[in-house]
């Protein structure tokens, strides 16, 4: 079932509304404060089953227990297509007289409430569908996020790669972890904490009845971030930077673009949304779509910030598809300089999604041999091969 908050404000609020206006109008007490509290708690729980999104629902329109028949009526007309129209009133005293000579039609029996099981959201509904829709108008939201994930993000516009922010967040960047100087209390720690145990045999007549122990803390690794974002690698650039910022919470990232010079971006991509963020990297990076100089933004990289710290035991992901106008040779040499620095070396190339893929450009070539994983990262399911590469803690490869 599609996630219902996944598909924007908008189209939640309109679905809201008439599902609102729906129960009000079968005789149900629901007015715009209920609606409200609606919507709250599907952004807040995310239901991505018919029956997580009952359960909100009951909870936050429903008052009394004798509403519930008509509320299930009501809630399988909108969402599942199993009631008709013409029953949703619950007023018996409305119904029309059987006709002369007919025996009367028996009331259908109460239902118990229940989670409806095994509906599509906005199933067909065959003839049934035509006359709930003119009494119960609401949109007909299409998986149009789903396709949108099937594609190349060459393939889609700004505004495409936008609507795949829903999905890139449910995605969790996460590197190794690492030993600190740091130690932490610990039931079975490798070393005795003496300050605490002498502290705590106050307790007993100075006697350490009990060893309090301590152990090596340990944190995730800092994720250092290289993209290219030269005119052939522009559309991907955009979708990792938004993989970043929507994923990136649990690891310390530092981003830098580079075209034919390096710029840092790590304070642009905190405090908006995804989308100004994006434009926000594009007006601070002047090489936006411009030429590739591989070799010598690795040196700068490595002069300014990581022979400081920056890339020393980091996981650093370089997002390129190797074409290179430099000198290879100094390539070669500013990633040997990285390598030994940096934890491990995962470099994203789009082009590598094709499985006669070759490493025969010159900067490919030269970077290859330095790389610990070579991904492509190309669309929404190859990103799993890129957080898997980045999260792995198998010593690097051979040289």
């Amino acid at each position: 079932m599609p996630d219902l908050a996944a598909r924007g404000p908008a189209d939640l609020a309109l679905l809201v509304a008439r599902f609102g206006a729906a129960l009000h109008a079968a005789g149900l007490p629901v007015g715009p404060d209920r609606s409200e509290r609606f919507a709250r708690a599907v952004l807040l729980v995310r239901p991505t089953t018919t029956r997580a999104l009952y359960w909100c629902a009951t909870a936050t329109l429903v008052g009394d227990r004798g509403d519930l028949p008509v509320f299930d009526r009501v809630f399988d007309l909108v969402f599942g297509g199993l009631a008709d129209p013409g029953e949703q009133r619950g007023d018996a005293g409305n119904a029309e007289p059987p006709a002369p000579g007919t025996a009367p039609t028996p009331p259908a029996p109460a239902r118990q409430p229940r989670p409806p099981g095994g509906q599509p959201w906005f199933a067909d509904r065959g003839h049934q569908g035509d006359r709930a829709a003119s009494e119960i108008p609401h949109p007909a939201l299409a998986a149009a996020t789903e396709r949108l994930a099937e594609r190349d993000f060459a393939d889609l516009s700004p505004d495409e790669l936008v609507r795949l922010v829903e999905l890139m967040r449910r995605l969790r960047v996460a590197t190794p972890l690492r030993r600190t100087r740091r130690r932490s209390p610990a039931a079975r720690g490798s070393t005795v904490d003496l300050r605490a145990t002498l502290r705590h045999a106050r307790r007993t007549a100075g006697h350490p009845v009990r060893l309090h122990r301590r152990r090596p803390h340990r944190r995730p690794r800092r994720l250092v971030v290289l993209c290219d974002i030269s005119g052939s690698m522009a559309p991907y650039a955009r979708a990792m930077l938004q993989l970043l910022y929507c994923a990136a919470g649990g690891a310390s990232a530092e981003v830098f673009t580079f075209a034919t010079r390096l710029t840092r971006l790590t304070r642009l991509l905190g405090r908006t949304s995804a989308a100004q963020a994006l434009d926000r990297a594009g007006r601070a990076a002047p090489d936006w779509s411009g030429g590739t100089r591989i070799g010598a933004t690795l040196k700068e990289f490595n002069d300014r910030y990581g022979a400081r710290g920056v890339a020393r035991g980091a996981v650093v992901l370089v997002v390129s598809d190797g074409w290179d106008t430099g000198d290879p040779a100094q390539l070669r040499r500013e990633m040997a300089r990285l390598s030994r620095l940096a934890y491990r070396i995962v470099w994203a190339n789009p082009r590598t999604k094709s499985a006669r893929y070759q490493p025969l450009v010159g900067g490919m070539a030269a970077a290859w041999p330095y790389c610990d994983a070579v991904v492509s990262a190309h669309d929404i399911a190859a990103l799993d091969d890129l957080l898997d590469a980045l999260a792995e803690p198998a010593a690097r490869r051979s040289r």
